[in-house]
């Protein structure tokens, strides 16, 4: 039941007013003042107060301030009892803090009804400030386990500023967790990998897939996996994991130790943009694959791109919360006004372009997560670690692929994941695939199916030569391709011969990357990896040899 304190210096008043309130079944407690009335507040808990206006050391206008001030936390309804009946007085009295008036003489009726309406406000502030208090308590609970989860992430999210020569980036979410991921390690032979990932969404939700995807990324890098490895086994990775309605848009990048070549999976991110110091735009790399967490590993594409840059090269990586930054007005900060951007300053910072962002927003809400990375093709130093021992059983192997095999077959694939089986070689499984698969591609596009890398510099010209790529792939019939591998444990090196049943091609005419092309597996990347590269007359065989030491 509800406890009243009436305040009242007037002793027949408070008699009066206790017996109508027990009568009611309220508690009642009687004080004389607003100094005995306080005592009482701070020693009692009170629900109602009915406080008479006029009297000695502490009238009711002040002492109504004084309560408003002190038992804030629930509303604790004054009740002024008055034999004033002018305007000013009332009016006093709601702005000192009264909620509500009684004039003496007391009308019963009117007294309880007052008491009754003011009971249900004191109820319901009750249950607001216990819902408060529970709010509060949820609020502190989640602050402290966020607190540990960031911590968690943080430490998962290693070796990001081990590189600050190479790498400029900036990471900002849109809520207290980023959807999306940066991940940064170095192989065992030195290569730089990196990997920019964007899930679904933002938030907690988004955020869950970086921990085990970047312990799949770590572990991986640290063996000496290839860029399609790493892509291959991540999407094994969140396709079993993630909700059919998640995904992870994602770039992995590859940048050799000599800072010569990048290899790379793009999978569903805007486009890469290679720049020079000046922000100059020099090559677009466009999306080739659907995000990682969508396709079964059947399905699953880990196709890589290679190409060469120099040092004054530079990689610009972007998630889509950049371009799809929107004004007041509701314009898209843009692909267009993005390459602009980069071109503001030479060496631009990824601090100054989040700032033209949030420049070009104007205040307006950040509906995603926004990442850039910036990556300077430099050549990196190697740090000296223990690796496994070379094996000392020479070997060679060799493979001859019919029409129908090398249509239906991955040689490439199958002839990396051998190799990389065999004592000391698995660190250099990437280059060792490098020199393969470029080899192997030249040698099927140009030298068998006649391909001409020129088409590649046309608009839509990557989709037009992948497209006849695959028509002449199914009408191949009468075509040999051979591979051979050499193990010298002596020499520490491996030997690589590909030859193919084609006319033949001009390896001196394959296309670099330079300002002009719009492709760039040039074969002087076999050259960039490979201590020796050789080609016959006809141009139709290439020996290639690699040094493990």
């Amino acid at each position: 039941m509800m406890h009243i304190l009436v305040v009242d210096d007037q002793a027949l008043n408070r008699i009066l007013l206790q017996r109508l309130l027990t009568q009611e079944g309220y508690t009642v407690s009687l004080a004389y003042n607003g100094v005995a009335a306080l005592k009482i507040l701070s020693q009692t808990p009170i629900d109602i107060v009915l406080l008479d206006v006029v009297m000695p050391i502490m009238d009711g206008f002040e002492t109504a301030k004084i309560i408003k001030q002190r038992f804030n936390d629930i509303h604790l309804p004054i009740i002024f009892i008055t034999a004033l009946d002018d305007h000013a007085s009332f009016e006093r009295c709601l702005a000192v803090g009264g909620d509500d008036f009684i004039q003496k003489p007391f009308e019963k009726v009117i007294l309880h009804a007052k008491i009754k309406a003011h009971c249900r406000t004191r109820e319901l502030s009750k249950k607001a400030n216990q819902q408060k208090i529970l709010l509060e308590e949820h609020q502190n609970q989640r602050e402290r386990e966020y607190e540990i989860i960031e911590h968690i992430f943080n430490n998962s999210l290693e070796n990001q500023d081990q590189f600050k020569t190479h790498l400029d980036f900036n990471l900002s979410p849109a809520t207290m967790f980023n959807g999306d991921m940066f991940l940064v390690a170095q192989s065992p032979i030195g290569n730089l990998y990196c990997m920019l990932g964007d899930f679904t969404g933002h938030g907690l939700a988004a955020a869950i897939g970086a921990l085990p995807a970047s312990r799949v990324f770590y572990t991986m890098v640290k063996k000496g996996m290839a860029v399609h490895d790493i892509a291959r086994e991540l999407n094994l990775l969140l396709y079993n994991l993630l909700p059919g309605h998640m995904f992870c848009a994602a770039t992995i990048i590859e940048l050799s130790a000599s800072g010569k070549s990048i290899s790379a999976w793009l999978g569903g991110l805007p486009d890469t943009y290679l720049i020079d110091k000046q922000g100059n735009l020099k090559k677009t790399l466009e999306s080739q694959h659907m995000a990682l967490g969508i396709l079964n590993n059947q399905e699953f594409e880990h196709e890589v791109i290679h190409f060469e840059i120099n040092e004054q090269t530079r990689l610009v990586l972007a998630t889509d919360g950049i371009i799809e930054t929107t004004n007041k007005q509701g314009v898209f900060f843009s692909e267009q006004r993005f390459i602009e951007t980069l071109k503001m300053n030479p060496m631009i910072s990824s601090e100054n372009i989040v700032n033209s962002v949030n420049q070009f927003a104007d205040g307006t809400k950040q509906q995603d997560d926004i990442s850039i990375v910036l990556l300077n093709c430099l050549p990196l130093s190697v740090k000296p670690e223990p690796r496994e021992a070379f094996s000392k059983l020479a070997f060679n192997m060799s493979l001859s692929l019919d029409s129908k095999q090398i249509k239906n077959s991955d040689p490439v694939y199958d002839l990396v994941n051998i190799l990389s089986s065999i004592s000391g070689l698995k660190a250099h499984r990437a280059n060792v695939f490098l020199l393969l698969s470029e080899a192997y591609n030249n040698a099927l596009d140009h030298g068998v199916l006649k391909l001409d890398s020129q088409l590649k510099a046309q608009d839509d010209g990557f989709f037009k030569y992948y497209e006849l790529r695959a028509k002449k792939l199914a009408e191949l019939s009468h075509a040999k391709l051979s591979i051979e591998v050499s193990y010298c444990p002596d020499s520490l090196s491996l030997y690589f011969t590909i030859c193919d049943s084609g006319c033949g091609y001009t390896h001196h005419q394959d296309t670099l990357f330079d300002d002009a092309a719009e492709f760039g597996r040039g074969l002087s990347l076999l050259g960039e990896i490979a201590q020796r590269v050789t080609y016959n007359s006809s141009g139709n065989q290439v020996e290639m040899c690699y040094k493990l030491s």
